[in-house]
Order: C-alpha cells, then sequence, then structure tokens
C-alpha cells in the first residue's frame, strides 16, 4: 500500500533506501561504499508490526553502515537531513520525540528531516546493540550475555545491499548457539521448569487458585520459550512471544486451556499434556540420551509433573567443551534475569553473566 496506508515496515524501509536514501547519497556524494539493512528494535524486524505499530518508533527508517574510516557519516546524515523528501509514501520521515520519552513519532515538517537513517559503522553498531563483534568470533561469555531478544533483532529483519560484505558474516555467525551452548541453554531451560512444576498442585491442594494460576502461568512461558528454543528460533521479549509462538497449532489450544483453568487439577492435566508433547520433541533432537516423556507423580505426592530434572541431567551430560560443561545452571542472561533495565543494556547483561 501507499498514500500513508498501512505496509509492512520491512517493505517501507526497503523502499526507503532504494527510492529515496541511496539515490541521494550517490547524487550529494557519489559511489559510497555501504551496506545497508534495516535491523534491530522495532517490530516490524520480527515481522510482528500492524497499524497500530505506525504510532512510536516506525516509519521510513534503517540503518546505513559506512567503512569506519570513512569520515563522511557526520556529513551524509546532514545532506539527508537537507534533501530527504518530507513525506515518503505518504509517511513523514521526520521523527519527533524527547530524550525523556525515548521514543520517535513520524511528524510533518517545514524545516530540515530530523531522519531515522542511522549512519554508523557495523563494529559501532553491533557493539551498542550487543555488547560485542560477532565477525571477530563468538565467545561463550558472547553468546550468555546476549538476550535472545537482542540475537533475534539481529538475525531477523532484512539487509537490502552489503556493499562492505560486513552484515552477511556478522549475521551468520549468530545464526544460533553452537551445540554446547544450545545444550546448556535448553538445560537451563528445563532447570527452570523443574523448580516450579509441583507447586501447580501444592498451592492448589491447600485452596491457593490464585497462586498456582500464577506458577502455570511462568510455567507457561518457560514452555513456550523452550519450544522455540528446541526449534533453534530465539524467543522474543514478552510483547511477541505468542506472536512467534503462534505457528504451533498443537500447544496453544493446550497451553491457553492451562491458563484459563480454574481449578488446579484441570490446569495440571493441560500442562502435562504440554510437558510431554515438547519433551518427545527434545527427545527427537539428538543433542542427549533420550529420557522417558511421560509425566509421573511428584516423588510420593500426588502432584503430576515430568520431573524435568532429568532432560536437564541429560543434556549436561552430553556436553564435551570443558567451558561450557563447568557452566551453573544459571544459562543465559535472560534465563537468570528479566528486568528490562537489566537487558536493555549489554554492559549491564555482561557483568550479569560475568
Amino acid at each position: 500500500m501507499a498514500d500513508g496506508r498501512f505496509m509492512p515496515g520491512l517493505v517501507l524501509a526497503e523502499r526507503f533506501y532504494r527510492e529515496a536514501v541511496e539515490p541521494l547519497v550517490r547524487k550529494h556524494f557519489g559511489e559510497v561504499p555501504h551496506s545497508a539493512a534495516r535491523l534491530g528494535a522495532g517490530s516490524e524486524v520480527l515481522g510482528f508490526d500492524t497499524e497500530r505499530s505506525a504510532d512510536h518508533e516506525w516509519g521510513p527508517r534503517l540503518q546505513l553502515f559506512l567503512d569506519p574510516d570513512d569520515t563522511r557519516a557526520d556529513d551524509i546524515g546532514a545532506a539527508l537531513a537537507e534533501h530527504l523528501p518530507k513525506v515518503f509514501l505518504g509517511f513523514p520521515t521526520h521523527f519527533v520525540g524527547t530524550e525523556d520519552e525515548g521514543v520517535g513519532r513520524m511528524a510533518l515538517t517545514d524545516g530540515p528531516v530530523r531522519h531515522r537513517v542511522d549512519v554508523t559503522d557495523a563494529a559501532t553498531w553491533f557493539d551498542r546493540r550487543l555488547g560485542f563483534d560477532p565477525r571477530g568470533g563468538v565467545t561463550v561469555r558472547d553468546w550468555l550475555g546476549a538476550p535472545t531478544q537482542r540475537l533475534a533483532e539481529t538475525t531477523a529483519g532484512a539487509v537490502f545491499h552489503d556493499g562492505l560484505g560486513v552484515l552477511t558474516p556478522a549475521r551468520e555467525a549468530l545464526r544460533w548457539y553452537p551445540d554446547d551452548v544450545w545444550r546448556h541453554v535448553l538445560a537451563c531451560q528445563w532447570a527452570r521448569i523443574a523448580e516450579g512444576e509441583a507447586f501447580v498442585g501444592r498451592c492448589g491442594e491447600v485452596g491457593d487458585e490464585l497462586g498456582s494460576a500464577v506458577v502455570a502461568a511462568r510455567l507457561t512461558r518457560d514452555l513456550m520459550r523452550l519450544r522455540l528454543l528446541l526449534d533453534r528460533r530465539y524467543p522474543p521479549y514478552d510483547k511477541w512471544l505468542g506472536s512467534a509462538f503462534a505457528r504451533y497449532a498443537d500447544l496453544v489450544p493446550v497451553l491457553r486451556a492451562a491458563v484459563a483453568a480454574t481449578d488446579w487439577r484441570a490446569r495440571e492435566d493441560h500442562l502435562a499434556v504440554a510437558y510431554e508433547r515438547i519433551a518427545e520433541r527434545c527427545n527427537d533432537l539428538g543433542l542427549a540420551d533420550p529420557v522417558d516423556p511421560t509425566t509421573r507423580p511428584y516423588h510420593d505426592r500426588p502432584f503430576r509433573v515430568l520431573r524435568a530434572d532429568r532432560f536437564t541431567t541429560a543434556l549436561r551430560a552430553a556436553i564435551t567443551d570443558p567451558e561450557v560443561a563447568c557452566l551453573p545452571l544459571l544459562g543465559a542472561v535472560d534465563q537468570c534475569a528479566d528486568s528490562t533495565a537489566v537487558l536493555e543494556h549489554p554492559a549491564r547483561s555482561r557483568k550479569l553473566v560475568d
């Protein structure tokens, strides 16, 4: 669509680059070696944007990567501000918003355009988003210190031109965890489930249906993230977790029933179905010796559980990298912390992992 009607943000970004940004740069600076993409934060990068998304941090925007020795970044940014069209395909190219608000919104302007073309170099951009440059190799610390939301934002989106050859190898390096890091992350996710799976029944047994429901909701979130990890998909943060999970038609109604149940026994039964299906998928990967995927009582208590710790043990036993094998069962940063104030700041995430 055009004339201000909604279109997927990645489509808009590519057209903005090809029809406005690149021709303008070439006109004023000649053939500038560069790469261009739409990566990073924003619902459109993950393909989840809708008309609602256009109210903030959405619009004609992209990253323009220059060689780090190219000193024209500021000049190119200024030329774009001066010469970009005020409106592109019906969408303002000018963004307003204060630093305190932390967001930008499209708005019309009569003056220079405060555009959202981030003119930078790859090393600076990757360090700002991840805390490291993947082109130099990705260490175990790098993997565990990067929230899956940030890894998803970096490997999704779209590359429109990679004239510098900097984006393709970086994104390929981050495509997925090495097998032993994957085993470790999966083991830690099963460990999270093992911590709470008996509490759905224990809370319910003492008449605490609200507490039982809260535990079930946490377990549901952990199961959703686990299922995505098993398919080599980085789980996005909570706003988009359900959207990313929607493809699992065998599990969505089961988990919806679990969180909607008003009786702990029904809640427990629905979770048990999800446990067994996800456990079978884990076995199918062949990352560790298979584990019996059927649910069972919790020791001598009448609560139906998987005993998810059995999967943790099996996965840990299959790790051969000594650096990974000696790690504590904390996992990646977003498996042991869910504070936005930590996860949105690479320095804090990496310090926590350290």
